[in-house]
Formats: structure tokens, C-alpha cells, sequence
């Protein structure tokens, strides 16, 4: 907030964990100069939905609640044009709020102070005009003290807009004294210990003479800290923190989330994002299908591992045939596929999807004796056969079968809300493709030690050259990097198949104690313990608690 005065200073980047003030920032900047300089304002959210929700729940309660600036600002009135809800005026200066999809917002009348935040969850492109970032910051050009300011948690090392704004700056980080030397140090997760098993003892290891600090003596560490610039100050005030600091969290907090985020590579990312601030590198650009065969393991559809809790299936539609993956899930979202079938045939005519409703209708047994029903079927209705598959998965949703569309937006949830489409109004599930890709090779490219993605001895190289059939690839669209999915194999099914088991086992949202506990069987197997006797084969949005 100080930089906002300091005169040498044109622009201002928060490159921060979640919750940890940087939209309060943002919020006393605007009174600031709502009271005290008035001026032409610009917000900028990622939506527009989200700007009206910044507008009403958090920038309307302040102007309320804030005596200097309550009378500046007339009250809404739906004849009065000069308080909206996206564009309030005020004496000597007005605030607008605008999407960074809108063109049209980021296009319009000259701003002296610019406001972004959550940078990184931005469009690529505000419509077909480029980058919102770059048209935002034009429409400042005409102020010669104007004040921009960008604030995000980060997203993928390479691709974060708010960590290339961050390195451009003079990457101020806050040093804390150690309680003990007095040594000035940036707090780090590397450096946060714990007792075996109980996470809730975590403490601080001191970098320099080793001490350990304790919880209660962060708010002294804090209090007695101070910014220090890494880097040569241009114009450009960047600020990093992390939940390490925060006085809302504990570091023992911390150490439980990170034990329950680090069970799988998509949860681990949004932690090391949101949690430490930081930017998630991804790990290698493609998988050798030949590293996969020694991941098969000693077990089959006819002898089902008994971590399995769950079973789901993806289908895949093509001109002369289904084609079919069973998975297994077991707790924190371990995965075994189980089997993976063709059912030959045109999916125009009755007889294959007779076949394919006789498979979902099986009992599958556990090494124990345990049987499972299919709980989930997800069919993809984006290719072929759209009609035949609505009419397929409408008089069999109340067991669980879903047509789904494959969305390749960037950061799209795997499942999303059900829509009703078609004459019959059968459900559909949009998914985002590229997320369930992501997770899938994330688990792909972990170690075995590390791995929660196992496959059983009865698929072939060929099923392992469909499943590794793409590769990331970084691409700009619009003037901006992203990273998309290229097909570098004619044949890609049993990769669909297994994403769309994904989006089952996510539209699911099971609760896999609960489930454990019902069936009784006890929890999975600790992985940790698993990986040193591994079996293996040296060859060439529904909310569930159990099923019966």
C-alpha cells in the first residue's frame, strides 16, 4: 500500500498464496483515492460474473461501511445511471468493473488507475482483440502518474502472467528474524518440520543456526520483518508471500493439507499454487509407452485388488464399434484400471449396445469375495452417434449412465454441471478434457513409489501406444502461451476411455471412508508401504456414500 504513494512507482505486482489480503489491498487502494486523489478507476476481474460479486459483496460493503467516502457515492437507484453495480461516480473521478472477456469494457475511456486481479484466471484473449492485460494497460497511457496494479495466485511455471509480471519487477520478499540468531529469512516450506504422523506439530527449522521456532512466536517474527528487493527497481514494485505468513492459517494447518494434497499430482499443484504462492512446473512433455508395461501388475477383471471401493466405466463411440474401460478406485483417488473392451459393431443398430448394457449390468469380484456393481458409465456424445447415445443413457440414469461432451478449455473442472439436452432431455456432463489429461499424466509420469495409477497384466503395448497417443505442447494463442494437447498417434481410445472414467469417478464425489466403513472393509493400503513388494508381471457431482 506504501508503493501506491511512492511516486517512482508505475506499477505494482502481488504475486501471493490464497487469502492472504491481497484483494483488501486492492480495496483500501480504491478508497484511498476515492477520499483523498480522485480519479478515473478500472477494475478488472477474470468474469464478469465474478466482478459483479467483487462489486456488491466487497467494494458496496466498504463504501457502506466507510464514513470518508459513504456520502461520495449516491446510493443505487435503478433511474440512477450514476451508481451501478459494474460503474459508480463519485465527485472528481468514477470506478468502473469490467470482465476481462469484455472488449468493449477494456477498450473505452482513458484510466488512470488499473486495478487486475486474479491475473492469472484471465481470458487468453478479450474477444478477438488479444490480451485483457495489454488492453487494459493502454487505456493508461494518457496519465503520467498512473498507478497499475496486478495481483494473482499463480497457475504453471512458463504460462503464470502474474509470475512473468513478478520477475520483471524488483521481487521484493518479506525477511523475518529468527527468534534465537536474529538471522533475516524468507519463510519456506522446505524448512517447516513436523513430527512422524502428526502433522499438527509442525514448527520452523531456522536456516541458519537450526532452531526450531514455534507457532506462537510467527506474530513476533512478522511484526519485526521488512520487504527487501531482490532484484534492481525500475519502475516496478513486485511483492511475493506465502500462507507462511498468514495470520489466519497455522503451520500445522499447512502440514495436513499438504499430506492430503500431495496423495495425488492434480491436488498437490492447486496446493503449491495456493498455498505457497508459487508457480507448479510440470514434469516432462510426453511418456515412452515402453516405460508403462512394467507397471502391470498380477491382477485381472475375473481378480479385482480389494483396495477397489468403486467401479466405473468410459466409453467411446466410433463408426464400427464401443469401446469400453472398467476402472477401479480405491481411497485418496487411486486408480486401477481393470479391463479394457471392444465391442464391435454399428452403434446405429440395437445389437452392440445390447451388449454394452449386458456388460454394465455385471457383478465383478474382489481377490477377497467382495462384489461390485458399475456405479458410474460416462459415453462420450461429442463424436458419433450423439442421438443414439442420449437415447442410450436416458432410461439408465437412475443407474448412473451419463452421456458426456469433451470441453479442451484450459482449467475447465472435469465435472461440470449437468445440462438436459436432445428430445428425451437426457442429461449431459460437459468435461474438461484437458484437465482430466493432466491428471492422468501427472500419475503416468510418478515414480512407482509414488504412483496411484496401476494397470493390470491383460493390456498390451498396443493399449499403452493409445494411452500415450499425446503430448503437451506449448502454443500462442492470441499472443499468449498456453499449453494444449497434440495427437502424435493415429489411435487414441483407451486415453479417452480413461479420461472419461475420470469424469465418472468426479461426478460421483464419493466419500471413500464412508463407503470403506459400510462395506466393511478397511482403508486402502498405504501406498508408501505397497511400493515395496510390488506384484509384478515381467511380459511383453453426485454425492455417494456406498453402493451394493
Amino acid at each position: 500500500m506504501d508503493a501506491f504513494n511512492d511516486p517512482n512507482v508505475e506499477r505494482i505486482v502481488v504475486m501471493t498464496s490464497s487469502q492472504v489480503g491481497k484483494t483488501e489491498i486492492l480495496l483500501n487502494a480504491i478508497g484511498y483515492y476515492m477520499d483523498n486523489d480522485p480519479s478515473p478507476m478500472l477494475v478488472v476481474q477474470p468474469t464478469l460474473a465474478m466482478g459483479q460479486a467483487f462489486s456488491k459483496d466487497r467494494l458496496a460493503s466498504m463504501i457502506r461501511d466507510t464514513e470518508k467516502i459513504r456520502n461520495r457515492v449516491k446510493e443505487a437507484r435503478s433511474r440512477d445511471s450514476g451508481n451501478t453495480t459494474m460503474h459508480k461516480r463519485f465527485s472528481g473521478g468514477h470506478i468502473s468493473i469490467v470482465g476481462s472477456n469484455s472488449a468493449a469494457g477494456l477498450a473505452s475511456r482513458p484510466i488512470r488507475c488499473l486495478f487486475m486481479d486474479e491475473v492469472d484466471r484471465f481470458e487468453a484473449s478479450a474477444g478477438s482483440e488479444g490480451s485483457p492485460v495489454s488492453l487494459a494497460i493502454a487505456r493508461t497511457k494518457t496519465f503520467w502518474n498512473r498507478k497499475i496494479f496486478l495481483c494473482s495466485t499463480p497457475t504453471i511455471k512458463g504460462l503464470s502472467a502474474i509470475e512473468s509480471a513478478f520477475e520483471e519487477s524488483d521481487q521484493r520478499f518479506y525477511y523475518v528474524p529468527c527468534p534465537e540468531c536474529d538471522h533475516m529469512q524468507i519463510l519456506q516450506w522446505k524448512n517447516v518440520v513436523w513430527e512422524e504422523d502428526r502433522p499438527e506439530t509442525a514448527s520452523y527449522a531456522c536456516e541458519e543456526c537450526g532452531s526450531v521456532i514455534e507457532e506462537h512466536k510467527k506474530q513476533w517474527m512478522i511484526k519485526h520483518g521488512k520487504w527487501i528487493a531482490t532484484k534492481e527497481f525500475t519502475n516496478i514494485a513486485g511483492f511475493h508471500i506465502s500462507e507462511l505468513y498468514s495470520v489466519w492459517s497455522t503451520w500445522g494447518n499447512m502440514a495436513k493439507a499438504f499430506l492430503e494434497a500431495k496423495k495425488q499430482p492434480e491436488t498437490l499443484k492447486t496446493w503449491v499454487n495456493t498455498s505457497l504462492g508459487e508457480s507448479w512446473e510440470e514434469q516432462g512433455d510426453s511418456v515412452e509407452y515402453m516405460e508403462l508395461l512394467d507397471r502391470r501388475l498380477n491382477y485381472d477383471i475375473e481378480n479385482i485388488p480389494d483396495d477397489v471401493l468403486i467401479l466405473t466405466a468410459g466409453t467411446d463411440t466410433q463408426k464400427d464399434r464401443l469401446e469400453i474401460t472398467l476402472c477401479g478406485w480405491g481411497e485418496d483417488y487411486l486408480c486401477y484400471v481393470i479391463d479394457h473392451k471392444i465391442f464391435w459393431g454399428d452403434p446405429n443398430a440395437p445389437q452392440v449396445w445390447a451388449e454394452l448394457d449386458d456388460f454394465l449390468k455385471q457383478r465383478f469380484k474382489t481377490e477377497s469375495g467382495k462384489f461390485l456393481n458399475i456405479s458410474c458409465c460416462t459415453i462420450d456424445s461429442g463424436g458419433h452417434h450423439t442421438n443414439a447415445v442420449y437415447a442410450f443413457t436416458k432410461p439408465r440414469q437412475g443407474r448412473r449412465v451419463f452421456a458426456i461432451k469433451g470441453s479442451n478449455q484450459a482449467g475447465k473442472p472435469i465435472a461440470n454441471r449437468p445440462t438436459f439436452v436432445g428430445k428425451n432431455k437426457a442429461v449431459l456432463y460437459t468435461i474438461g478434457t484437458d484437465t482430466a489429461k493432466e491428471a492422468i499424466f501427472s500419475r503416468l509420469v510418478a515414480n512407482f513409489e509414488n504412483c496411484n495409477l496401476y494397470f493390470p497384466h491383460t493390456v498390451d503395448e498396443e493399449y499403452f501406444k493409445q494411452l500415450t497417443a499425446e503430448k503437451r505442447v506449448t502454443k500462442f494463442v492470441r499472443g499468449r502461451k498456453s499449453l494444449v494437447w497434440k495427437q502424435i498417434r493415429e489411435r487414441n481410445e483407451s486415453l479417452d476411455c480413461l479420461v472419461y472414467n475420470f469424469a465418472a469417478i468426479y461426478i460421483l464425489n464419493p466419500n471413500f471412508k464412508l463407503i470403506a466403513s459400510k462395506i466393511g472393509e478397511k482403508p486402502a493400503v498405504n501406498q508408501k508401504n505397497r511400493s515395496k513388494k510390488p506384484r509384478f508381471v515381467k511380459t511383453n457431482g453426485n454425492f455417494v456414500n456406498s453402493w451394493r
